[in-house]
C-alpha cells in the first residue's frame, strides 16, 4: 500500500518507511516473546487464545480506518500491536498441541501447523498484490482484514478448555536464556529451527529481484515462485511425517539439509541464461519456456527439503519441554527466529551492497552452509548423531 501510495502523502521517503515497517513488526517479538511464554504457561491457552482473536479484531477495526484515511504513522503504530498480538499468539498456538493432542498425533498436527502457517502466508502475499492493483483495493483491503480477524474469533470460540499445568512454577522473565542453556537438547533445537528461519528470510526476501534480474520475468512470476516454495514446505511437512512414521524422529534431518544444499546447488547451476530484452516476459510466456522447468523443480525441492527438516525439530521441543514452561521453551524459540531473521537481513545487505556480489552467490552461500549445519549437528549434538545412526540403521535392517 505504501508502495504504491503518494509521495506526498508519506511523512518520509518509501524505501524507509517499507523498512521501518518491517522493523516494527519484528521488534515486538524480541520485547515481549518471554513475557508471552510466561503468560501463556499460567492462563487457560483456549481462553488466552480467545482474547488474543478478540484483540486482533479490534487492532484489524482500528487498522481499516487507517487505511481508508490514509493515516500512516497510525498505520504504523498499528503493525507494531499487531506484530505484539502475534508475539503473544505464537508460544500459546504451539504449546497446546502436546496438551490437547496424543503424543502419536504430535508431528501430524505439527505439519498441519506448516502447511496452514505457509498456505496462508501465500495466500496473504498474493492477495495484497491483486487488491493493490485494483481501484477500490484499499476499500477491499480494510473490508477483508476485518472480516479475517472475525473469522478468526469465530473460529477460536470452537476450542475446548485447556488449563495450565497443575505443577507448581514461580517463573521469570529474567534469565529465559539461563535456564535455555541449562536443556542444550532444546538449545540445539532452537537454533537448528532458526536456521531454518535465516534460510527462509534469505529465500523470500530477495525472490522479487531475483526474478527481475536472473529470470527476466515480470512480478507476477514473483508469485510463482513463491507458491513453489510455499507449497513445496507443505508437502515436506507431510513428508516428513511418513519418514517418520508419525513419530518424533530427528534422524530425518540429514535429508531435509542436503535436500536443502543439493538443491540449492543445482538451482544455482541449472538458472537459464537470459537475454536482455525490452520488455519482461510475462507469466503465460514463462511456464511455456521449458528451459525454466529445472529452476522451478530445483525451488519446489528446497521447499519440501525445509519441510522435512523443520517438522521434526519443532515436534521434538514440544515433546521435551516441561509442560509447565513448554510456552516460555516456544517463546525463547521465537526470540532467537526473530534474531537469526534480522542476521538474514544484515548479511544480505553486506553481501549485495557493501561487496557488490549476486543474489546467486548468497543463495549459493545459503545452500552450501547447509552441509556446515549438518556436519556442527552431527558433531556437536550427540542426541541429534544418535537418532541419525538409528534411524538409518533401522532404514537399512528393514
Amino acid at each position: 500500500m505504501v508502495t504504491y501510495a503518494s509521495l506526498n502523502n508519506l511523512p518520509m521517503p518509501v524505501n524507509l518507511f517499507v523498512n521501518l515497517a518491517a522493523g516494527v513488526f519484528i521488534l515486538p517479538f524480541l520485547l515481549f516473546s518471554v513475557h508471552a511464554g510466561v503468560i501463556a504457561d499460567h492462563c487457560d491457552k483456549a481462553q488466552l487464545i480467545k482474547r488474543l482473536k478478540w484483540l486482533e479484531l479490534v487492532i484489524m477495526c482500528c487498522a481499516a480506518a487507517a487505511m481508508l484515511s490514509q493515516s500512516y504513522l497510525l498505520m504504523l503504530l498499528l503493525l507494531f500491536l499487531m506484530g505484539t498480538q502475534s508475539a503473544y499468539f505464537g508460544p500459546v498456538k504451539y504449546a497446546l498441541l502436546p496438551q490437547a493432542l496424543a503424543p502419536a498425533e504430535l508431528v501430524t498436527a505439527n505439519a498441519w501447523v506448516e502447511l496452514g502457517t505457509f498456505l496462508s502466508i501465500l495466500a496473504g502475499t498474493i492477495a495484497a498484490g491483486v487488491l493493490m492493483s485494483l481501484s477500490n483495493g484499499i476499500e477491499l483491503s480494510a473490508m477483508l482484514v476485518v472480516v479475517l480477524a472475525a473469522f478468526g474469533v469465530c473460529s477460536s470460540q470452537f476450542m475446548q478448555p485447556l488449563p495450565p499445568s497443575k505443577q507448581q512454577y514461580q517463573a521469570s522473565e529474567v534469565g529465559w536464556l539461563q535456564r535455555i542453556r541449562q536443556q542444550p537438547t532444546i538449545l540445539i533445537a532452537i537454533l537448528a529451527i532458526s536456521w531454518f528461519w535465516f534460510v527462509g528470510a534469505v529465500y523470500l526476501t530477495q525472490f522479487a529481484n531475483f526474478t527481475r534480474l536472473y529470470l527476466g520475468a515480470e512480478p507476477s512470476v514473483v508469485s510463482l515462485l513463491l507458491g513453489l516454495f510455499s507449497v513445496g514446505i507443505a508437502v515436506g511437512s507431510f513428508t516428513a511425517v511418513k519418514l517418520s512414521s508419525a513419530k518424533v524422529e530427528l534422524g530425518i534431518l540429514p535429508i531435509g539439509l542436503s535436500g536443502l544444499a543439493l538443491f540449492g546447488i543445482d538451482f544455482m547451476y541449472g538458472l537459464p541464461t537470459v537475454t536482455q530484452q525490452l520488455e519482461a516476459i510475462s507469466f503465460s510466456q514463462f511456464i511455456n519456456q521449458a528451459n525454466y522447468y529445472r529452476t522451478l523443480v530445483d525451488l519446489f525441492m528446497i521447499g519440501v527439503s525445509a519441510g522435512i527438516y523443520i517438522v521434526p525439530l519443532y515436534s521434538f521441543i514440544q515433546q521435551q519441554a516441561l509442560a509447565h514452561e513448554r510456552s516460555q521453551v516456544i517463546a525463547a524459540n521465537n526470540i532467537f527466529n526473530a534474531l537469526f531473521m534480522v542476521c538474514a537481513a544484515i548479511i544480505s545487505i553486506l553481501w549485495l551492497q557493501v561487496m557488490g556480489l549476486s543474489i546467486v552467490s548468497l543463495f549459493a552461500l545459503i545452500a552450501v552452509t547447509n552441509l556446515i549445519v549438518l556436519i556442527l549437528l552431527w558433531g556437536k549434538a550427540d542426541f541429534i548423531k544418535q537418532a541419525i545412526y538409528q534411524y538409518f540403521k533401522i532404514k537399512s535392517s528393514s
